[in-house]
């Protein structure tokens, strides 16, 4: 069952042509996108930076309103829904965050940080009911529920990304977007914190759009990845069969920029010309032809659809073969 479903979604801010111009410009920060996310799936969003993936997770889940497009979850539209409607609809879905230190209020205790989520949604009007869950949480996530009076800036990175975990887990959620949550994080965190994910999927049944521009670790924690490039899903599919046989050149790319292990390995590194185009004013066509090294002059003038070139697999390259 689809947990989440996206329909042509799209995010344009609006920008002045100058500091006297009444006329304004859009960026085309997410230009319709759509996708789903199944119950108890992760699904991987990779790209690099400035491409929108954190405006798309965060569109997903109503931080951030839509230009245009349909978010259902459950079954339901978001974009139907009144504020006090969506507000309680939120306890289903909820955010890890990129930044382990901006993330959390260095005011508050963990105790506190934690147990905001449930006095919003009164999963605990008791004192004890609600110091015990707090603990519970604490615990699940790998942190000594005695240190829930202190503060976040007497905790590491790695063990502040852990309450930010045990504060999305307190209204249990089915879906929690994750945006770049190990990227801050040495490596050997970043192990920890993958594998503490997957457990936690595991033992609640959990779903994640997890957002990454590291493609080894999308890789490692994704059953399904999507592939962005300036607001656009350019490929999309299996996560080891995309990353065994990617379709279109700038997956091409991003696979062969992830380091391998085997210093004999033949893999040839892909480097792109140029910079990621100017999401105001995108090249005609393709998005990608101006960096791709194998376009060719429909590319120019013909924007290419996400289409299937294999069973679960779609790519929006005008070259990419159909498998049969």
């Amino acid at each position: 069952m689809n947990l989440l479903k996206v329909q042509n979604l799209k995010v344009h801010f609006p920008v002045k042509r100058g500091p006297f111009s009444r006329e304004r410009e859009f960026v085309r920060a997410v230009d319709g996108v759509s996708f789903f996310v199944a119950t108890g799936e992760t699904v991987g969003l990779v790209g690099e930076s400035g491409c929108g993936k954190t405006t798309l997770g965060r569109a997903v889940i109503k931080l951030i309103e839509p230009t245009d497009g349909r978010i259902f979850f459950n079954g339901e539209n978001l974009a139907a829904l009144d504020a006090e409607t969506l507000r309680a609809r939120r306890q289903k879905f909820q955010m890890i965050f990129q930044d382990p230190y901006g993330s959390l209020d260095s005011r508050m205790t963990v105790a506190n940080i934690i147990g905001e989520a449930l006095d919003i949604h009164r999963l605990a009007p008791a004192p004890a009911a609600r110091r015990e869950r707090i603990e519970n949480l604490l615990n699940d996530v790998g942190l000594d529920p005695s240190h829930a009076q202190r503060y976040p800036h007497e905790f590491s990175g790695g063990q502040r990304q852990r309450i930010g975990i045990a504060r999305a887990l307190a209204v249990e959620p089915k879906l929690i977007v994750c945006d770049e949550p190990v990227s801050a994080l040495d490596v050997s965190v970043q192990a920890q914190i993958i594998n503490l994910l997957q457990d936690l999927q595991r033992a609640r049944g959990l779903a994640y759009l997890f957002v990454a521009h590291d493609l080894a670790v999308v890789r490692h924690i994704s059953q399904r990845i999507l592939v962005m490039y300036l607001g656009r899903i350019v490929e999309s599919g299996d996560a080891k069969e995309i990353c065994r046989s990617p379709k279109h050149p700038y997956t091409q790319a991003l696979i062969s920029a992830v380091p391998v292990v085997d210093p004999d390995s033949k893999r040839q590194r892909i480097i792109l010309a140029g910079d990621v185009p100017s999401p105001i004013h995108p090249p005609g066509g393709c998005p990608f032809h101006p960096r791709c090294p194998v376009a060719e002059a429909r590319c120019k003038t013909e924007v290419p659809a996400l289409r299937e070139v294999a069973p679960g697999r779609h790519t929006a390259c005008h070259l990419a073969t159909v498998e049969k």
